[in-house]
């Protein structure tokens, strides 16, 4: 697996969001733990959870509890895998996703993380989501803390403008390594945000990278269900003869240095052709092709 930089940690191109197998529609443990261990046996060391990665009234952690099983159970060598962990968001019984950004509900929140993965210091912890009702500040300033308490090694934060990245950044300085905002071929409102993250040299983490874009190839369609946003990256995965969703992954990959997508899944197969995507090396022509298609 190719890598890249988060700070100064050197990770797998292409992470695995685990937030499908802990959700609705979550497999059993069995599958969402082989999921996890084909991404690692594939070459993935960047592991992406969140506290509110569970179902809706459940306790927090499901899936911070789920990936410290899974790496205890794996067979291979652990040490280069980094868990990136959130904070700041719930999910109640009704199904909606509160935001808290309170200093005190964060390192709270940052303490019960570190016992559920059953580490001495969490990797990455990232503010899942500004709370408009909390000064930025206040919130970054608990991020601030636990750096200084030795509880976290490396700071992100997540769902945030331009504005805020650079008042993270004025705050923790070097010790601010990434932001986690949307972005997708269909969705690239966060251009701006990308930008700055290349110029101060922070890693951007894409969340939901891939958009909707089906498997039509991988799972065996004649005729792409395609709609014209994603056509283009349908017609290359034609030719190319993998699945859109590798395409997509890999021009994601040729966006940036600093990008690094962290796809979901929920399926040991699913992850094993993400991660296929850090190898494959698009051309000029496929670029610009994939570039122009449409964005909503």
């Amino acid at each position: 697996m190719k890598s890249r930089l988060l700070g100064a940690v050197t990770v797998s191109a292409i992470g695995l969001g685990a937030m499908p197998l802990s959700v609705e529609g979550r497999p059993d443990e069995a599958r969402a733990l082989a999921t996890v261990h084909a991404a690692l046996d594939a070459g993935v060391t960047l592991l992406d959870t969140a506290d509110s990665y569970h179902l809706p009234g459940e306790d927090p952690g499901h899936n911070e509890l789920l990936l410290a099983r899974a790496l205890a159970t794996y067979g291979g060598d652990t040490d280069g895998v980094l868990v990136t962990t959130k904070g700041g968001r719930g999910r109640p019984a009704d199904g909606s996703w509160t935001v808290t950004g309170d200093p005190r509900h964060l390192k709270a929140a940052a303490e019960a993380s570190l016992k559920r993965l059953g580490v001495e210091a969490i990797g990455l912890y990232q503010l899942h989501k500004p709370d408009p009702a909390v000064p930025f500040e206040d919130s970054v300033g608990a991020l601030r803390e636990l750096l200084d308490e030795g509880k976290i090694r490396l700071a992100g934060i997540s769902n945030t403008d331009v504005r805020q990245i650079r008042t993270a950044h004025a705050i923790l300085g070097d010790r601010l390594v990434s932001v986690q905002n949307r972005y997708s071929p269909a969705v690239r409102d966060s251009e701006p945000e990308l930008r700055l993250c290349s110029e101060l040299g922070l890693a951007f983490l894409p969340w939901s990278p891939l958009g909707g874009i089906s498997r039509s190839v991988l799972d065996g369609a004649s005729e792409p269900a395609a709609t014209d946003r994603f056509a283009a990256f349908h017609a290359v995965a034609r030719e190319r003869g993998v699945s859109p969703q590798r395409i997509a992954l890999a021009w994601l990959l040729a966006r940036s240095p600093v990008m690094l997508p962290i796809p979901g899944a929920s399926r040991p197969e699913t992850i094993r052709d993400s991660a296929a995507a850090a190898d494959l090396v698009l051309s000029g022509e496929e670029l610009a092709r994939l570039d122009g298609a449409e964005a909503f």
